[in-house]
C-alpha cells in the first residue's frame, strides 16, 4: 500500500497517469475510466491538470492521439476529449497533494537520501522545454502540430505531466535519440522521481557501440556484483538464473550488453590467469560471504567460470551481436595503491573469518588471493573484489582509508555508487 506522499519510483514500477494509460496495450486499458482500476488513480490527476490548463480542446486531443498512437480517439464513443478527462477526473477525486518539491534520487545507502536541493517549478519547466526544441524537427515530421501542443502543455499543466507526454510521444512515433538526449532524460527523471521505467521502455535509442573500457555506470559490475548476489537471498533461484539476472542488468544509461560484457571479461582474465584453482576458490568464497560454495556447482571452480562465461555469451547474441568479445589488454595502473591498502589492512584482515562458524574463509587466505588478482590477473578486478571480501568480513574503516578508495574508485573510473557500498564500515572512533 502507497502513500500519495511517496515519490512516484514507489508507487509505481513503470510509465503512470495519462502517459502510461497510452502507452497500454490497446485491449488492456480502459478508453474509459472504470471504477475498480488499480493504479489509475494518477490519470485522475494528469486529467484534473488538464481540464485546469486552459488549454483548448484540440491542443489536448492532438496531445492525446500522438502519444496513443491515434488508438482510441474519444469522438469515436460519442464524447469531447474534455468530458472524456472529466469521467476520468470524476472517477478519481484528488488525493492528499504529493509533497511540494523535486528531490533528486540518491542511493538509499546513502545518509542524505531525501537531503537534496528543491528543483523550482519554473526551473523544471524550462529544462523539459529545451527537451522540446531539442526533438522538435523529428516530432514535426511524426505528428504535425504536436510540439506546440507539447509546449503548451508544459506550460499550463506542468513540467511533471509536460516531460511524460514527450517521452510518451517519442516512443509512440518512434523517434530515435542519442546516448547525450537519453542520459539528459534520466537526469529529469531523477527530478521528478520516476522509476527509471519511465524512460526506457519503449524508447528508441542510438547507443554507441559496446566498449568495456568505457565506465558509464554507476554501481558495481562483474564478478563482484555477480559475487554480493550470491551473498543475499538468492535460494528461491537456481545459481544460472542469479547469473543471468546479473549479465542483464545493464544500468540506466549503458549500451545494452554492457553488464554482460563486463562480466565476461571479469571470468576470461581469471579462467586463463596462473591462479590455482584453490586461490580461486578461495576467492570466490570470500567474495561471495560463502554464499554458493563448491559442492553447489560442482566443485570445479574453473568450470563454474565458464558457465558464467556462457551465459554472457549468450546475452550478448541477444542484444550485442556485433560485439567481439576479444581478450582484453593486461592492465597494471593501479596496483601499487591496492596492494598498499590489503598489505596495511593485513593484520586486521589475518584476526577475521568470512563465515566463521560455517567452515568459512579465513581472511589471511583471502588477502593472499586478493594480492594474487591485482599481481597476476587485474588491479581493478583485484580492488572490486577485495571491497566485496571487506563486506563479508565486517571490516571496521576509518573516514581516511574510506576517503583513499574513494579516490581509487576514481582512478579505476567506477560509478560513484560502488565504493560507497563499505561506507556502513566507517568507524569515527578508529
Amino acid at each position: 500500500m502507497t502513500r500519495p506522499d511517496e515519490p512516484y519510483y514507489v508507487m509505481y514500477d513503470g510509465d503512470f497517469g495519462l502517459s502510461g494509460l497510452a502507452g497500454r496495450p490497446a485491449g488492456a486499458r480502459p478508453p474509459v475510466p472504470q471504477g475498480d482500476a488499480v493504479g489509475d488513480e494518477q490519470v485522475g490527476v494528469d486529467a484534473r491538470s488538464l481540464l485546469e490548463s486552459g488549454l483548448p480542446d484540440e491542443t489536448i486531443r492532438t496531445l492525446w492521439l500522438a502519444a496513443d498512437r491515434g488508438r482510441f480517439d474519444p469522438a469515436g464513443e460519442g464524447m469531447t476529449v474534455r468530458s472524456w478527462l472529466t469521467a476520468w477526473a470524476d472517477a478519481f477525486p484528488p488525493p492528499p497533494p504529493k509533497r511540494p518539491r523535486h528531490s533528486k534520487y540518491i542511493s538509499a545507502i546513502t545518509p542524505d537520501f531525501f537531503a537534496r536541493p528543491e528543483v523550482a517549478e519554473p526551473e523544471l519547466r524550462d529544462a523539459v522545454l529545451d527537451e522540446v526544441g531539442a526533438v522538435e524537427a523529428d516530432l514535426a515530421r511524426a505528428v504535425p502540430g504536436v510540439a506546440e501542443a507539447l509546449r503548451s502543455a508544459v506550460a499550463g499543466a506542468g513540467a511533471d505531466l509536460g516531460v511524460r507526454l514527450l517521452l510518451r510521444t517519442l516512443k509512440a512515433c518512434s523517434v530515435r535519440v542519442g546516448k547525450v538526449r537519453h542520459d539528459r532524460y534520466v537526469e529529469l527523471s531523477d527530478s521528478f522521481e520516476y522509476c527509471y521505467a519511465v524512460i526506457d521502455d519503449g524508447l528508441e535509442v542510438d547507443w554507441p557501440p559496446l566498449d568495456t573500457e568505457r565506465r558509464d555506470g554507476t554501481w558495481n559490475f562483474g564478478l563482484s556484483e555477480l559475487a554480493s548476489r550470491f551473498a543475499g537471498e538468492w535460494h528461491d533461484r537456481t545459481r544460472l538464473e542469479v547469473v543471468r539476472g546479473t549479465a542483464g542488468s545493464d544500468d540506466v544509461g549503458q549500451t545494452p550488453g554492457t553488464a554482460a560484457a563486463l562480466l565476461l571479461e571479469d571470468v576470461t582474465r581469471l579462467h586463463v590467469s596462473p591462479l590455482s584453482d584453490d586461490t580461486l576458490t578461495t576467492l570466490w568464497l570470500a567474495a561471495s560471504d560463502c554464499g554458493l560454495r563448491p559442492d553447489r556447482f560442482g566443485g570445479d571452480v574453473r568450470r563454474w567460470l565458464e558457465q558464467i562465461a556462457e551465459v554472457c555469451r549468450e546475452r550478448l547474441r541477444e542484444v550485442a551481436p556485433d560485439h567481439d568479445p576479444a581478450p582484453a589488454p593486461a592492465r597494471t595502473a593501479g596496483a601499487d595503491e591496492v596492494l598498499g591498502e590489503l598489505r596495511d589492512l593485513a593484520p586486521e584482515l589475518a584476526s577475521r573469518t568470512v563465515q566463521p562458524h560455517w567452515q568459512g574463509v579465513p581472511g589471511a587466505d583471502a588477502a593472499r588471493a586478493l594480492e594474487q588478482v591485482v599481481t597476476l590477473v587485474d588491479p581493478d578486478l583485484g580492488f572490486r573484489l577485495f571491497l566485496r571480501v571487506l563486506i563479508a568480513l565486517w571490516m571496521p574503516l576509518t573516514a581516511e582509508r574510506y576517503a583513499r578508495f574513494e579516490a581509487l574508485g576514481e582512478r579505476f573510473g567506477h560509478g560513484k555508487y560502488l565504493v560507497s557500498e563499505i561506507d556502513q564500515f566507517i568507524q569515527s572512533d578508529l
